[in-house]
């Protein structure tokens, strides 16, 4: 996609306009008053529309082709996707768009002030080991309702279009496996309707607060991710760190995906040495993500294509919250390269972060915006940072999603075509999980 660029104050201009407006608010127009009839094994939705191409002006794609269809969802699967058929028995979709459900891939449910009373992060924790501290004191009265918040965050989340969520969760020696127990009953009571993925996270360092025994504990039980923190500037040493994690990952066939705000040498020998630890051990290729790697975007040009180079042959990917301000992320060369990029919330209204939409559509406006994707080409491609490289249109459009067998995991979207749903983070109508109507 070709970069344009965006003076900053433009920028944040454009997203408080969008705010302001309203485009992040969802309308909750009931379609599903014949529900409980429909939600059995087997769901069907007329009226749905789907993108079927593009149209072009000399050679340029200047707007998004959509039909009609009737979509028939069986025992969790689209089943069929049929001519429409408006005067069948079922659930009227009123002709609104059906895209791939959203999915956040870098969250934390665990901690969380959203479903209690406002409260804003207090300004004097500045770096992450003034959280530390923070949080070794206020942990113990977060656990007391984390559960609960947790549902809620789930909840804020469906509401905007996701069905699933990498969530880190802490392991540290002040919540010990509390935070991780807690977090798995918010899950299990919300098993039919969201899926996700934990990361045992040392948010307190592995070494920094004797977390390590915690994190061996943690690995033993069914989390998806070891998770690692500032291996220099909390524990001290790159090597100690990684070669933790690594070994970790590798004893109880776990995936890796680490924090990484370190910027300079330090956060450039940190990528080069996972970079060598997963060419040294090929069975964590896909299964490594570096979360925020800061460091990428303080590259001189020459250095980043290296590094990118690097991440796509190590088939490391690298998990993006869209940051701006002094930090814009290099995601056009990562994505150039063929690095997997996957975005999420981070921190939802929390003492690490005052704000959070809760809705990943809208981080690909955010991207859309930074990176001047404008077109209508380039702002349907952007659709795949919400929905993890999931897109209806291939680059020639042609229809590749939604077809029979494919998970019934889909969201309704006040929208005419994607590129329209980025632009305008379009409001999220209705969510499918599994074939089961969740919001």
């Amino acid at each position: 996609m070709a970069t344009q660029s965006l003076s900053r104050k433009d920028f944040i201009k454009n997203a408080s306009m969008m705010l302001s407006s309203g485009m992040l608010a969802v309308d909750n127009d009931n379609l599903w008053q014949d529900l409980d009839e429909a939600q059995a094994s087997k769901l069907t939705l007329k009226n749905v529309r789907l993108e079927t191409g593009f149209e072009y002006e000399e050679g340029e794609v200047v707007a998004t082709k959509t039909e009609l269809f009737t979509i028939e969802i069986t025992d969790g699967k689209i089943s069929a996707v049929l001519p429409n058929q408006p005067t069948t028995k079922a659930i009227d979709a009123k002709g609104l768009l059906m895209l791939p459900a959203f999915r956040d891939m870098h969250i934390h449910l665990d901690k969380t002030y959203y479903g209690g009373s406002w409260k804003a992060r207090s300004k004097k924790n500045r770096t992450v080991k003034d959280m530390i501290a923070f949080e070794q004191k206020v942990i113990p009265e977060l656990l007391k309702t984390s559960t609960y918040r947790a549902e809620k965050l789930i909840e804020l989340l469906q509401s905007r279009g996701s069905n699933f969520a990498r969530s880190h969760v802490n392991i540290d020696s002040t919540s010990k496996l509390d935070s991780l127990y807690h977090l798995q009953q918010a899950l299990q009571n919300k098993k039919d309707s969201f899926g996700a993925e934990l990361v045992a996270f040392p948010q307190h360092g592995l070494f920094y607060t004797e977390s390590a025994q915690w994190m061996k504990e943690a690995a033993k039980t069914n989390i998806d991710f070891i998770g690692g923190l500032d291996p220099t500037s909390i524990d001290g040493s790159i090597q100690k760190s990684l070669d933790f994690v690594v070994q970790l990952a590798l004893e109880h066939q776990k995936g890796i995906d680490i924090h990484l705000h370190e910027g300079g040498e330090a956060g450039l020998k940190t990528v080069e040495f996972l970079i060598d630890r997963v060419n040294e051990h090929p069975v964590l290729k896909g299964k490594t993500y570096l979360s925020h790697c800061f460091v990428l975007a303080r590259l001189e040009k020459p250095k980043l294509e290296e590094m990118a180079d690097k991440l796509a042959h190590a088939k490391i990917g690298v998990v993006s919250t869209i940051p701006f301000g002094n930090t814009i992320m290099p995601i056009p060369t990562l994505y150039q390269y063929g690095v997997e990029v996957m975005t999420g919330n981070d921190s939802i209204i929390d003492h690490w972060n005052t704000f959070g939409t809760g809705s990943v559509l809208y981080k690909a406006n955010l991207m859309a915006q930074l990176y001047g994707y404008s077109s209508e080409l380039e702002l349907s491609r952007c659709l795949k940072l919400a929905t993890r490289n999931v897109l209806p249109l291939d680059e020639h459009g042609n229809r590749q999603w939604p077809k029979a067998n494919d998970k019934a995991d889909v969201v309704l979207v006040e929208a005419s075509c994607s590129a329209e749903a980025v632009a305008r983070v379009s409001p999220i109508k209705s969510l499918i999980h599994q074939g089961k109507v969740v919001y």
